[in-house]
């Protein structure tokens, strides 16, 4: 896969306002996609100075960029964009939203266990009715 210098920056950025690691995000192979719906969101000269700020404290980001941050990360935690008129980017964004694979999850719907699954214990730890 070809990636271009802002691709990369934007890797950077998200890697910073998820705490995901690169591999992890470049493996949803939505980067390129965020990336664009990010220009097209926020507009170019938005997304510009938002990504000159990587690497800096994101905290001292002004009112404008923080709410440009904070879209941008439920973007990759949910796959879908929040404002003004909020939408999902894709199936394929909302069964790779990084909120799944913090939970230890499978985004649901998209990976049956078959029937019955649902009595099955998500975790490696006993269920409440096992450890009492």
């Amino acid at each position: 896969m070809h990636t271009t210098d802002e691709t990369a920056d934007f890797t950077v950025l998200s890697q910073e306002l998820t705490g995901f690691d690169a591999a992890t995000l470049r493996g949803t192979g939505l980067a390129g996609t965020y990336l664009a719906v990010a220009a097209e969101q926020l507009g170019r000269d938005r997304l510009r100075r938002l990504l000159a700020a990587s690497g800096g404290p994101l905290g001292e980001l002004d009112d404008d960029l923080r709410g440009a941050a904070r879209a941008l990360t439920h973007l990759w935690y949910t796959g879908s964009w929040p404002e003004p008129s909020p939408f999902v980017v894709s199936a394929r964004a909302y069964a790779e939203g990084l909120v799944w694979k913090a939970a230890g999850l499978a985004a649901p719907a998209t990976a049956p266990g078959g029937y019955g699954s649902w009595a099955d214990s998500p975790s490696p730890y006993p269920s409440r009715e096992g450890s009492l």
